[in-house]
């Protein structure tokens, strides 16, 4: 287990990573062995995240040999925090580590440093757009032996 203090479920970033990857080669189905393979995590777990963003419309399930998933939304609209909110729920800016808060206002152990990096993670998350992250995974098409070699 990695300890960070920013703590976005492994569901979630499964979501995320799995946009990124699909929005490199938007034509390109990948099968959820693919996906996990690449991302390093549960392929059961994986499929379950994938079913949710089908559900959502950002990615489109493909069945039969050979399916899997492909992008389906716009890339230049979806933003991670759009991907967070499907997984997660909606995005709230807490100013307490507590589920019921005790500190009032800027009286808090961590002087405002929570609601400081929440409103801070919000910010990025909505700013970035699923495009931006294309060249996450430097993948070429598949099956490109330029990408099978630096393996």
């Amino acid at each position: 287990m990695t300890n960070n203090a920013l703590k976005i479920s492994e569901a979630c970033s499964l979501a995320m990573h799995a946009m990124a990857m699909l929005a490199g080669d938007p034509e390109h189905i990948f099968s959820t062995h693919q996906i996990a393979g690449e991302l390093k995590g549960s392929e059961a777990h994986l499929s379950k995240v994938m079913q949710r963003l089908a559900k959502s419309g950002f990615v489109e399930a493909v069945r039969g040999p050979g399916g899997g998933f492909r992008l389906s939304g716009d890339p230049d609209k979806i933003t991670l925090l759009d991907i967070y909110e499907v997984v997660e729920g909606p995005f709230s800016l807490q100013r307490c580590l507590l589920s019921t808060p005790i500190c009032q206002g800027e009286r808090c152990v961590l002087g405002g440093l929570v609601e400081k990096v929440n409103k801070l993670v919000y910010t990025q998350l909505k700013k970035t757009k699923i495009s931006q992250l294309r060249d996450v995974f430097h993948r070429n098409k598949i099956g490109d032996s330029k990408h099978s070699k630096n393996r």
